[in-house]
């Protein structure tokens, strides 16, 4: 941990210049982290110019927005990378054009970048990373910065329920505690949802499939979303709905493309299912993951997968 910290810090004092980018589609723990650091780094090195980029995320404007990066702020500066397994994730491709390239995340590495690469897949987030380099390196740390790490950390441990949070992703969450942030505002607006997500939430409960072994599924179509006038973003909302049932233990949510296809997001309470999401371009956590799907049969034999993986578990 010393040695990376180290590197990771010394690369930060060479440069005059840092963007920092995280994965499409952000969670908190994607912007937690990426802003997180951010002004972590502003508040330690005010003469430096640090910029975030990406899709301005409308559902996470209360936590915090993007800057304007030009193309010619890449020239002569250190990019680095929040929160994302693989270059393919990474929002805003402009990364490449950096001088020099820090890849910083928890997910599994199986998709090694970066001049400098900082994996801790044991972390329960990002967010809980970029507390730790703060600690170990010694840097200032303000209510704003820890507001939005904290954020992540909640965020990505399904509020400490989830099984990757350990000692240490308290311990962090308890140093982040000690500043004044408003954290009755932060879990409203956490538990805040729109009338229509309502609707959409209700949707999964009234056609999700459930089979004998606890194998789920609901597909959500094109012209659901655009009657409730809804994002395909804006289902990430409904992705833990299946999973508050009793019986359900692995479940796909399939949320229909424009252009025909699906974005599969799969979760497990217990099972690993990764696996199933690298066999359909995707990847992930053992107990969440994504993946992609061509047709409405790829989704059936997705499903099927995930049937015969619990299948095998019971017995």
């Amino acid at each position: 941990m010393e040695a990376i910290v180290e590197k990771i810090l010394d690369k930060i004092t060479q440069y005059d210049k840092i963007i920092i980018h995280r994965h499409v589609r952000p969670d908190l723990d994607a912007i937690g982290s990426q802003i997180g650091l951010q002004n972590l780094l502003l508040l330690n090195y005010p003469e430096k110019k640090i910029m975030v980029t990406g899709y301005d995320e409308p559902n996470l404007h209360w936590l915090a927005g993007m800057n304007y990066v030009a193309d010619e702020d890449y020239q002569d500066a250190l990019v680095i990378v929040c929160d994302t397994a693989n270059r393919e994730r990474i929002d805003d491709q402009r990364y490449q054009n950096g001088k020099e390239l820090i890849k910083i995340d928890h997910h599994p590495d199986e998709a090694p970048y970066g001049d400098i690469s900082w994996v801790d897949p044991q972390a329960s987030s990002t967010s809980e990373m970029i507390t730790r380099f703060s600690r170990e390196a010694k840097l200032l740390m303000d209510v704003q910065t820890a507001r939005l790490l904290y954020a992540g950390i909640v965020g990505d441990t399904g509020r400490f329920l989830f099984p990757s949070t350990s000692s240490l992703t308290f311990e962090m969450a308890a140093y982040l505690r000690q500043f004044s942030i408003d954290f009755s505002d932060l879990s409203r607006q956490m538990d805040t949802i729109s009338l229509e997500i309502a609707k959409l939430q209700g949707y999964v409960y009234d056609n999700l499939e459930i089979d004998e072994n606890g194998a789920a599924r609901v597909t959500i179509r094109q012209d659901l979303l655009k009657q409730l006038k809804l994002k395909e973003t804006d289902t990430s909302a409904v992705v833990g709905a299946p999973g508050r049932i009793k019986e359900v233990q692995s479940w796909g949510v399939f949320v229909e493309q424009e252009d025909g296809g699906y974005r599969v997001r799969l979760r497990s309470k217990t099972i690993p299912i990764n696996e199933i999401a690298k066999q359909h371009d995707g990847g992930g956590h053992p107990l969440a993951s994504g993946a992609n799907s061509a047709n409405l049969e790829e989704n059936d034999q997705i499903y099927s997968e995930i049937q015969d993986l619990l299948k095998k578990s019971q017995k």
